[in-house]
């Protein structure tokens, strides 16, 4: 099984506008990154329009749960070497260039070439909510393909990290998430 990174993608259509997406990048081979949107999206049509990303690395999880729940208006910044932005926040950056298509019905994989990398901030470390964020924002991408007996299990041990080891940050990104997921159980029990 291949290493998998999660991060935040940004392209950019043929009229320049950006896009963000939270996304796992895949550990390619000879240390490029494989980028394998699902069909239909936005970073698969921006990227067959202009063959750029980026990899925006940020220990900020609200911008993976506002990303996923409708909160996209984050400060960017023009890449280095590349068309397109970076997160004006990130602790660091890599800048991608497609150098080859593996078409899928279901979920392209862009095999990119590092152009550029940079560093902006130190890491300072992971704490468990932030994890918990991470996962739970995977979940909510998931929603309708999951068993709620599997989201409930799940959720119910996330919340432990959350309750534990939250500051600021990750409670802003929880809360976000858990709109969505409430909105979703009262789909559910709408029936």
């Amino acid at each position: 099984m291949p290493r998998i990174v999660e991060t935040i993608v940004t392209t950019t259509d043929a009229a320049g506008h950006p896009h963000i997406a939270p996304l796992g990048l895949i550990e390619g081979e000879g240390g490029g990154w494989i980028v394998a949107p699902f069909r239909p999206s936005r970073t698969l049509d921006n990227l067959m329009a202009v063959p750029f990303a980026v990899a925006s690395h940020t220990d900020d999880v609200r911008v993976f749960a506002g990303s996923i729940t409708g909160r996209r208006d984050w400060p960017l910044i023009a890449a280095d070497k590349v068309k397109g932005v970076r997160l004006a926040e990130a602790l660091s950056h890599s800048e991608l260039k497609v150098q080859r298509l593996d078409d899928d019905e279901k979920r392209p994989r862009f095999h990119c070439a590092i152009v550029h990398q940079a560093t902006h901030a130190p890491f300072e470390g992971f704490n468990r909510a932030q994890a918990a964020v991470l996962e739970c924002a995977v979940l909510v991408t998931r929603l309708d393909m999951l068993p709620a007996e599997k989201v409930e299990a799940e959720l119910k041990y996330l919340e432990i990290a959350i309750g534990k080891t939250a500051g600021e940050r990750e409670l802003v990104a929880w809360a976000w998430l858990m709109e969505r997921i409430s909105a979703w159980r009262a789909e559910r029990a709408a029936g």
